[in-house]
């Protein structure tokens, strides 16, 4: 039998605590529980913690082909949700590395000042069934990456009055310029 069980938390190391603490604040609207001089520790829900930020000197910088975790994910409600923090991010200069429009999820990922990966998501569906059934189709199949999209196109119509069902979609985000997903994600 196995047990019930839900990811608790991530931790990263880094050289720089106070630069990846403020950017992780800022990005996940997350707020410090726990702070010394080599350590902090953040949340953003009703988890003790979700993040902790551990300062190590000494360590070497990481690159993106540097064996190792590719990216943590972070999941919105909505997509006015996810636009919006979009939005908020971009007026502070923080600006997503690529779009990727998986059709699982609408996705926008982002490097942390220390090169890490950070998705922030939407579910393009309403049950864990139906996800599953999209991952097992041909679309999925054929390329489980899909395309890129232009996210300020994608907020522009969601304002314009586009239904998030059409914006969500493989299709749309074709219509939008395209970037090479596997070498902004490896670069």
């Amino acid at each position: 039998m196995a047990a019930t069980k839900r990811l608790a938390h991530v931790v990263l190391q880094t050289t720089d605590l106070t630069r990846l603490k403020d950017w992780y604040l800022q990005v996940l609207d997350a707020r410090v529980v726990y702070e010394n001089g080599g350590s902090a520790f953040l949340t953003f829900d009703d988890e003790h913690h979700r993040l902790a930020i551990l300062q190590i000197p000494g360590l070497t910088e990481r690159t993106p082909i540097t064996v190792g975790m590719a990216h943590s994910a972070y999941t919105f409600d909505t997509l006015a949700d996810l636009m919006g923090k979009y939005r908020d991010l971009r007026d502070v200069g923080i600006t997503p590395r690529v779009p990727v429009q998986h059709g699982v999820t609408t996705s926008l990922y982002y490097r942390d000042p220390d090169g890490n990966m950070v998705e922030l998501q939407i579910d393009n569906f309403d049950t864990p069934e139906e996800a599953t059934a999209y991952m097992e189709g041909q679309e999925y199949n054929l390329d489980f990456i899909g395309p890129s999209f232009d996210p300020d196109q994608m907020d522009e119509a969601l304002a314009e009055g586009t239904p998030p069902e059409h914006l969500i979609t493989r299709d749309w985000a074709k219509t939008t310029p395209q970037l090479n997903v596997v070498e902004l994600i490896l670069t």
